[in-house]
């Protein structure tokens, strides 16, 4: 079973956590069970970037995002090459280093 390593995040995940991760469930499943209460306004159906991540080692084990998702990717704040949306990143057979953003962007909560 793949590990998931978090990185420190202040709000959602202070302390890091290490998390033993089913292959085949997505990213954003596997942290909302470990209790990482990530943001995911769309309920997890690739229409927002509120679950977006930036995974740090293991990235090339994840299918490639679709276009539907690339596309989203493009409005997240701090979008670097090896961003995902976490919902839609399924866990493979290798361990993951991800870092949840410091900010999201959530036009549903911010009024937009």
């Amino acid at each position: 079973m793949p590990q998931i390593v978090v990185l420190p995040h202040a709000t959602l995940c202070p302390e890091g956590a290490v998390i033993e991760a089913p292959s085949g469930k997505s990213l954003c499943d596997v942290l909302l069970d470990n209790d990482i209460e990530i943001e995911h306004a769309c309920e997890k159906s690739c229409a927002c970037t509120t679950c977006h991540v930036v995974i740090r080692e293991g990235f090339n084990s994840l299918e490639d995002a679709e276009e539907k998702e690339e596309d989203l990717l493009d409005r997240a704040w701090g979008l670097e090459a090896t961003s995902r949306l976490s919902c839609q990143a399924i866990v493979a057979d290798t361990d993951l280093v991800v870092e949840i953003p410091k900010y999201t962007i959530n036009h549903a909560s911010e009024n937009h």
